[in-house]
């Protein structure tokens, strides 16, 4: 039976960069020095006003192709999770099939998950591929949260940063993904919202949980999201150990969603967990949604800290709320440490 293994990865940054020394000439105001150690983020790639998700998805799907010699007929399916389509309807994930010249026997969906999306989607390629439905996926991770952001928002303007990432998920006979665990929570959905420009009638949408201090149609309560976090992912860890008959001593790398520096700093420490298992890479880039993990992982293959045998630990967790976590060998890291 084959099962998914995490291929090649290419990302995708916008042109623009926006750097904290930038902001703090736009807004004297802001205390940059305080919010760049709290969140641990320096600058962040911002799309251009005409620029959506799909365009970095497809620029990252087009250098994946190049880069590693992948034939895009051999593409059988897209999943694309997003939480800044295109468009309500049609799907995107079907505009970028037909962009890329893919098949039109590959399957294309879309899935709205936000922080947890990317370990959704490997388990749902796994269960595509081993059902003999796929064999190669084309994984995409692509949010432009800027375009929710006000530009005077303090709180949010400093943290998301827009990134595409494509990630080829293709059979193997090797089982490289395994232990994976699920939570929701849909009461912490006025934790981190946008609350506008679906169905439902404003006056019976969700309401920020508290006072909403910016304009940006995206809302974040900071202090509840983390307090949810080191509720539940240091759990959700401990299962998927015990579960595969593993301790966390075991474990060699924790890669975790890069939401900011304090809030990975607080789960290091919760999880007691030195600084070289558990890898922050936001400086650069911020917090990235969906693409944060697969970031993650193409920067840690190219310094060469992933290796083939290490067990390493990936968990999504954010938005909705929501978690997923797996573990996972690296059958493209390096040999040995």
């Amino acid at each position: 039976m084959p099962y998914a293994q995490i291929g090649p990865i290419a990302v995708h940054l916008p042109e623009r960069v926006e750097t904290n020394a930038q902001l703090q000439s736009e807004h004297p105001d802001w205390d940059l020095t305080v919010i760049g150690e709290k969140t641990g983020i320096m600058q962040r790639y911002i799309a251009a006003p005409g620029e959506t998700a799909a365009d970095l998805a497809v620029q990252a799907s087009e250098k994946l192709f190049a880069e590693h010699g992948i034939d895009r007929s051999s593409i059988d399916f897209i999943m694309l999770c997003t939480q800044t389509p295109d468009y309500p309807l049609p799907t995107t994930a079907c505009l970028i099939q037909q962009r890329l010249g893919l098949s039109p026997t590959c399957g294309a969906i879309d899935y709205n998950l936000g922080c947890s999306g990317f370990v959704y989607g490997l388990a749902m390629a796994d269960g595509l591929i081993q059902s003999g439905v796929a064999r190669r996926i084309l994984l995409l991770t692509a949010e432009t949260y800027s375009k929710y952001i006000d530009a005077d928002d303090r709180s949010l303007r400093t943290i998301f940063g827009d990134a595409a990432a494509a990630t080829l998920v293709q059979a193997n006979d090797e089982k490289t993904l395994w232990g994976f665990q699920f939570g929701s929570d849909g009461s912490g959905a006025d934790t981190l919202l946008v609350a506008d420009g679906g169905a439902r009638l404003p006056q019976d949408a969700h309401k920020p949980r508290h006072r909403k201090r910016w304009k940006s149609r995206l809302y974040m309560d900071g202090p509840s999201l983390i307090n949810f976090t080191v509720g539940a992912v240091p759990k959700l860890i401990e299962e998927i150990v015990q579960q595969n008959d593993l301790t966390t001593d075991d474990i060699d790398l924790f890669l975790l969603h890069q939401a900011t520096f304090k809030m990975l700093e607080q789960l290091r420490i919760s999880m007691g967990v030195d600084e070289a298992r558990l890898p922050i890479r936001l400086r650069d880039v911020g917090n990235t949604v969906s693409a944060t993990l697969p970031l993650l992982i193409d920067d840690l293959r190219r310094d060469g800290t992933l290796c083939k045998d290490d067990t390493n630990v990936l968990v999504g967790f954010g938005v909705g709320w929501s978690w997923a976590g797996c573990l996972w060998k690296d059958t493209f890291g390096r040999v040995g440490r």
